[in-house]
């Protein structure tokens, strides 16, 4: 990692994210608690991340604009209006004020669609190719970091002084990214015109990821897990109340889950380097699934606390060797709107499975939703095993080429696909 801490401008964006990041730790999980505390209901706590994956179904639209801009300005904007999202939160007092939560929640889901996209593209300028995996390695480790801490600082604050002390931590995070950034030096490519008609504009990021064979079957994998993992956030809260446990102890379970997830930030780098992109997002799906049948299997608070550590390892796998991939395989032109529609194919998933298990945890034990997690995941790196066979044995998309071939998507990814042209949208 110590090669991409060398290119100018990178240690920069690195610590303004991490400040962003660490505001981000700090609130995500406050915003459920502060619902959970205000009306007793874990659906509608879990529901509060719902309304973050809103947003997300919008995204190509926001890809459009993000390719006509450059990438520092909007990084530096985008922090300081996500400042102002959050200032509403500091009128919540009582259960009639849920809304607010909701709305800023929604509102905090536009940064998620944003920002990254604005980083990918970011990275693009400042990072050869060669050195994309160690910063997004370096990113995801940090992020991954403050879980260790950052949830349970959260949550100790919430419960000491309310949700309005944790909305200013959140605020001043932003400002300050905002600020360390605005300080990057970095010649910008100047966007191109385009002369295309607006739709095939606005579609070109979805062509792109449905006619790259390994980017569409990554995120056709990725896609069947998503489907199931939201129900975690509302299953979390059942679980806690299983074993008679506040809702404040989520922030727990979500620090332990750092624990595995910095292990995993810190190896993914050398993953992916070893195995390649492709084995290692399998790889991660594979722990995910395991991880997640292991939570459905465990007859004590201890049990469920050590697959959740593997859970945690698994994310930074599928996160770096996907961002990593995703951003060698795009061009810069094509990067705000390839990132925005792979959130749309991802998060879109994300939310159906978020409003549905709201409504899961109140029908059927929270044991039964981990194990529908574990077998569905384990699905998707089936999926990626089989279509991208040829990655895992070690051969790369240019070997396929050469031998002959046809790198176009399977049946899978034709336009008839669940997932194909049309589809909408951490």
């Amino acid at each position: 990692m110590k090669a991409a801490f060398a290119q100018p401008g990178f240690s920069r964006l690195f610590a303004g994210l991490s400040t962003s990041i660490l505001g981000d730790s700090i609130m995500l999980l406050v915003l459920s608690i502060w619902v959970k505390t205000l009306t007793g209901s874990s659906a509608m706590a879990g529901f509060t991340f719902f309304f973050m994956c809103i947003p997300a179904i919008f995204a190509p639209l926001v890809g459009v604009w993000i390719d006509r801009i450059k990438r520092k300005p909007m990084l530096v904007w985008g922090n300081l209006l996500s400042a102002v999202a959050v200032m509403p939160l500091l009128l919540v007092r009582d259960a009639g004020d849920v809304w607010i939560i909701w709305t800023v929640a929604g509102v905090y889901g536009i940064s998620f669609v944003v920002l990254p996209a604005g980083i990918n593209g970011l990275l693009k300028e400042l990072m050869p190719d060669d050195l994309l995996v160690d910063a997004n390695s370096s990113i995801q480790t940090i992020k991954e970091s403050y879980r260790l801490f950052g949830p349970l600082l959260g949550a100790a604050l919430f419960a000491w002084l309310g949700g309005w002390v944790v909305a200013l931590v959140d605020i001043a995070s932003f400002v300050v990214a905002a600020a360390v950034i605005s300080t990057i030096r970095v010649e910008e490519e100047e966007p191109e015109h385009e002369e295309a008609a607006y739709w095939s504009q606005l579609t070109e990021g979805l062509r792109h990821l449905v006619h790259d064979r390994v980017l569409g079957n990554l995120l056709i994998g990725f896609g069947l897990s998503m489907l199931v993992l939201g129900f975690t956030e509302s299953a979390i809260f059942a679980l806690t109340d299983h074993f008679d446990k506040p809702a404040t102890y989520v922030s727990v379970i979500v620090s332990v889950q750092g624990i595995g997830a910095v292990a995993g930030g810190v190896l993914s780098a050398r993953c992916v380097r070893r195995l390649g992109e492709v084995a290692t997002s399998t790889l991660g799906l594979v722990l995910l699934g395991v991880s997640a049948l292991g939570i459905a299997a465990s007859p004590a608070m201890a049990g469920v606390l050590v697959s959740v550590v593997l859970f945690g390892a698994s994310l930074p796998l599928l996160v770096v060797a996907y961002m990593t991939i995703l951003q060698r395989r795009t061009p810069q032109r094509l990067m705000g709107r390839v990132s925005t529609a792979a959130e749309v194919v991802m998060t879109v998933p994300s939310a159906v499975s978020l409003a549905f298990g709201a409504l899961l945890v109140t029908l059927i034990d929270w044991r039964w939703i981990f194990l529908v997690i574990g077998v569905a995941t384990l699905a998707g790196a089936a999926h990626v095993a089989f279509w991208l066979r040829d990655e895992l044995r070690g051969r790369t998309t240019e070997d396929l080429v050469t031998e002959g071939v046809d790198d176009d998507p399977p049946p899978a990814l034709e336009p008839s696909s669940p997932l194909g042209p049309g589809v909408g949208a951490s």
